[in-house]
């Protein structure tokens, strides 16, 4: 019995002496791998940055400023002097790809989208304090835009199924007007003929129904003109930034604060109450009808 307890005595020690030996060093240094962490000094300019996109150049050299839009310019990363990010307006989403360089205490960035598409373009931009400024030039000079400004601020986009339309706005219908002959008479009688620009105007519907948190029933829209109905439903699309390709509705949203252009595809983040309400819309749409009336613009 004593002989078995000195003979795991021993085997204990010799054990603890070979765990307190040095390990043998081994014959390769290993590499110290460092984590990357330069793009850290850019984190206040990655995300969306929001504002107008103003025509400046014309390819026939006249315009009136109504091509101007909203855009979000989107950077995402930043490696080294290249930088990746994307622009979305007007019904268009683009990735672009550039550089970056330090002049005196900014930094100036010149990014372009792919070119594959009619409406691709240059950017060059610098950011200052709070604002993304600089200029964006077409790709092509037969565009009826050939160069636009711009001057962006940070804007995060978050859903809000409460958002409404501004009620301090008229929502004229300007861009799909047409003209129309009057005949009048005057006081001898005598008739003048002469042709005048009408447009549509919406009703204040569009402030009262929220198709994104009731469900309609048909009572509450089948007596509504179809430009009420159009901007009640597109209204949903732009609480989840939708980008509009239509000018008719960009009329309505691009000049709203709240509104943020961030995907041409937002099916899948429609609620089913705003699901619902967007197929009792449509079909509505399909028999409304319109008034037309003189506006001042």
């Amino acid at each position: 019995m004593k002989k078995s307890i000195v003979v795991i005595a021993l085997l204990s020690l010799l054990a603890c002496n070979e765990q307190q030996q040095p390990a043998e060093k081994d014959n390769v240094e290993k590499e110290v791998v460092k984590e990357d962490t330069s793009f850290l000094q850019y984190n206040s300019y990655f995300g969306s940055w929001v504002g107008d996109f103003i025509a400046e150049e014309y390819s026939d050299g006249n315009g009136d400023g109504s091509h101007s839009n909203k855009i979000n310019l989107v950077l995402k990363r930043i490696e080294g002097d290249s930088v990746f990010g994307q622009s979305i307006v007007a019904g268009n989403s683009r990735a672009f790809k550039g550089v970056l360089r330090k002049k005196d205490s900014l930094y100036e960035f010149q990014v372009q989208e792919p070119g594959d598409e009619k409406y691709d373009g240059l950017f060059t931009f610098s950011i200052k304090d709070d604002t993304l400024k600089g200029n964006w030039t077409s790709f092509r000079k037969d565009l009826p835009v050939v160069k636009r400004r711009f001057a962006l601020v940070k804007s995060a986009f978050v859903y809000n199924s409460a958002l409404m339309l501004p009620d301090d706005m008229d929502y004229v219908d300007y861009v799909s007007g047409k003209t129309e002959e009057v005949i009048e008479e005057n006081e001898e009688g005598v008739k003048d003929t002469f042709m005048v620009d009408v447009f549509r105007a919406a009703s204040e519907k569009i402030f009262e129904l929220n198709a994104s948190e009731k469900e309609l029933k048909e009572a509450d829209v089948k007596n509504l003109k179809k430009i009420d109905l159009e901007i009640i439903r597109n209204t949903i699309y732009a609480r989840h930034g939708y980008t509009f390709k239509k000018r008719t509705y960009r009329q309505f949203f691009d000049y709203v604060d709240w509104y943020i252009p961030i995907s041409t595809d937002v099916t899948a983040s429609l609620t089913e109450v705003e699901k619902k309400n967007i197929a009792l819309l449509n079909r509505f749409e399909k028999y409304a009808e319109d008034h037309y009336d003189g506006f001042g613009r």
